[in-house]
């Protein structure tokens, strides 16, 4: 017995037995290539549907705040022979403001169709008129040619500029979802509002185009809003460079996916590709245009999707935009032939006639951008406080909704039974097989990631038919349950196995087995692409579960986070058919951004509903919250165990309650 005590000690006193976890390796950043997989026309339909949530999670979008009136003011026009300009402000929401002008077309009847014309980085924003890009030469045009119009400022420039920097948000406005592209989208979707008001734009005409920037928010636009009929997004969508600003790198955007899938969210509507020799997207003819055109395949659509190259460094140049206004004289005019769409000489106006606030001040309610944080979080306060369940129909929307927030804000895989896998590792110490119990060293993963989870699963002896099992998760990992000299487990596993519980320890990501991997977070862009080492552990948790729900020979499954562990522990839960869930609080406070910042920080976690939502989709199953102190907040979760009847199915304790209690409540019918 001794000796094989001390080889199970072995297992986990063995500093140089370590799982290759691909997690661990370089992340992504936005020059990674990425390699567009394919997808058959059923896998698109879920995957499309899946990455417009992503999407508008990453962006702030979850949960959707009451909208607010625009507050419209138009102004200052200017008319020329056929076509006229106007200065345009409103109000995304209150006291943030979308500026720009409005190009409108004379002379000619209406309803026209409306088109969003975002500009990139150029040094002077919508007001840019240089060969290589000429934002009022594209309005111009158009209005020429027969639409309205709108060229709005992207955040921080121009008129804008005088209320926010370009260069806004951090972690701390990631955490509610609040970031300048989050900004800049809600500033395309208000524009759409907008056009929409105007009694001569044609609702149902309605399209967008701009180049590099301006092509991001173009496509990020057309991917979440419907309205959005044509769209050519230029010089942008590559399988290499996805956009080298903050503007262009939500956190949580682009998990898994690269602008390519984002771009083709736009099928089956008209689209086109415009792109360059001397760019990122010198590639596009050969490699994303084909991409993007499987997908408009599928819908037997792949007239709607069109690319011209053209030979020049970055741009939106008169050759592009001349592409463009054929494109859209295509669909939204009905040209047969496009080819005698072209470039027209135009009056550019002075600055003063354009810029809205010139000579004129900022209305008195315009936030101040060290504002836009506090007002951000009490709008979203407020959303969520709206759909709070007050019965078992309210959190089964709750559920539907906040649920799929909370799942996308974490970056969470769900995996199903195919998808998973529980390996003896090679070279493993075997099982071995004690008085009362057996212990057996395993690695849980999912087919196609490369993740590997170190798990230890101790089962009751002799094993007769169904058991039970409990996973137990502890910060510093397994081998804290262990110990290393005797190889006997902890007291609280002890317990469980003499209730006839299957124990499972895993180690999350970056504890036990996986301590080696560390991986610098804090670099440029880090969580557009990559999920943060918490986020990661929540998986693991998940991942765990999941391996073992549903199973013939598992009658049920509990979850018992130790520690910050029972955060991670909460934050899973209510993805998987757990039983029970006993859960450490830690002492968390989890009121305090600053908190989440240290030990969670993940993006958009607080703002769609953290805690709360994760509380509410484990009800009305059994769950205990100890360890609370006075600092964890279980308010919210406790009225809604009220709300729907299940109030004694939730037990909150301020102190850590001692083993018995919690093996009782995990093993009590």
């Amino acid at each position: 017995m001794e000796e094989r005590h001390h080889e199970l000690a072995h297992v986990f006193a063995e500093a140089s037995r370590r799982v290759n976890d691909a997690r661990g390796g370089a992340p992504r950043d936005l020059n990674t290539p990425y390699t567009f997989p394919g997808y058959t026309k059923a896998e698109w339909t879920g995957k499309g549907e899946a990455l417009r949530q992503q999407i508008r999670v990453a962006t702030g979008l979850v949960p959707r705040h009451e909208p607010t009136p625009l507050n419209a003011q138009i102004f200052g026009k200017i008319e020329r022979e056929d076509y006229s300009v106007e200065k345009v402000f409103f109000e995304p929401f209150p006291g943030f403001f979308t500026t720009g002008n409005l190009y409108r077309p004379l002379g000619k009847s209406g309803p026209f169709p409306g088109i969003l014309s975002p500009h990139g980085h150029w040094g002077r924003g919508r007001l840019e008129d240089i060969e290589r890009g000429s934002i009022p030469a594209r309005c111009i045009n158009f209005a020429k040619q027969g639409y309205v119009i709108f060229a709005y400022d992207m955040l921080g420039y121009n008129d804008s500029g005088k209320q926010i920097e370009h260069h806004y948000g951090g972690a701390h406005e990631g955490l509610w979802g609040l970031s300048a592209m989050g900004l800049q989208l809600q500033n395309g979707i208000r524009s759409i509002d907008f056009l929409e008001s105007l009694p001569d734009v044609d609702k149902e005409r309605i399209g967008c185009t701009g180049a590099s920037g301006g092509g991001t928010q173009t496509f990020i636009l057309t991917a979440v809003d419907e309205r959005i009929k044509v769209s050519a997004p230029v010089n942008m969508i590559s399988a290499t460079m996805q956009g080298g600003c903050l503007c262009e790198n939500a956190p949580n955007l682009r998990l898994d996916v690269s602008n390519i899938d984002i771009g083709a969210l736009m099928a089956p509507r008209p689209l086109l590709l415009v792109s360059a020799t001397g760019d990122w997207t010198v590639n596009t003819p050969t490699v994303e245009y084909p991409a993007i055109r499987s997908i408009y395949a599928h819908f037997d659509a792949e007239d709607r999707v069109h690319q011209v190259q053209v030979d020049a460094e970055h741009n939106y140049n008169q050759e592009s935009r001349e592409a463009v206004y054929a494109w859209f004289a295509k669909w939204f005019l009905g040209a047969e032939d496009t080819s005698a769409f072209k470039e027209v000489a135009y009056q550019f106006e002075p600055d003063d006639a354009l810029l809205v606030f010139s000579g004129r001040e900022m209305p008195a309610h315009a936030m101040k951008q060290e504002e836009f944080l506090p007002a951000w979080v009490s709008r979203a306060q407020q959303a969520i406080e709206k759909r709070k369940p007050m019965n078992e129909a309210e959190r089964q929307t709750f559920q539907q909704e906040m649920g799929s927030g909370l799942r996308y804000a974490l970056g969470l895989h769900i995996p199903n039974s195919r998808e998973l896998t529980l390996v003896e590792p090679e070279g493993a110490f075997p099982t071995t097989y004690h008085a009362n119990f057996s212990a057996r060293h395993l690695v849980i993963g999912r087919k196609g990631i490369g993740d590997a989870i170190p798990a230890m699963l101790f089962s009751p002896e002799p094993q007769v038919g169904h058991y039970p099992v409990s996973l137990v998760v502890h910060p510093e990992g397994k081998e804290r349950l262990i110990d290393s000299e005797t190889g006997e487990p902890s007291s609280l596993i002890a317990a469980l196995l003499r209730a006839s519980h299957k124990v499972l320890l895993i180690d999350v990501f970056g504890t036990g087995e996986h301590d080696d991997y560390q991986r610098p977070e804090d670099t440029s862009y880090f969580t557009t692409y990559n999920r943060t080492t918490a986020a990661l552990r929540v998986q693991d948790i998940l991942t765990a579960l999941r391996c073992f729900t549903g199973r013939g020979d598992v009658s049920e499954v509990s979850l018992l986070g130790i520690g910050e562990a029972g955060l991670w522990g909460l934050l899973a839960a209510g993805f998987a058919d757990v039983v029970n869930v006993v859960v450490d609080a830690a002492q968390f406070d989890n009121s305090n951004d600053a908190g989440y910042l240290e030990t969670l920080p993940i993006p958009s976690l607080r703002t769609v509903g953290d805690f709360r939502t994760a509380g509410t989709l484990i009800a009305p199953r059994p769950l205990v919250i100890h360890n609370t102190g006075d600092a964890f907040d279980t308010g919210w979760i406790e009225e809604v165990y009220r709300n729907i009847g299940a109030g004694q199915r939730l037990l909150v304790e301020k102190g850590v309650l001692p083993d018995a209690e919690i093996v009782a409540r995990v093993t009590t019918a």
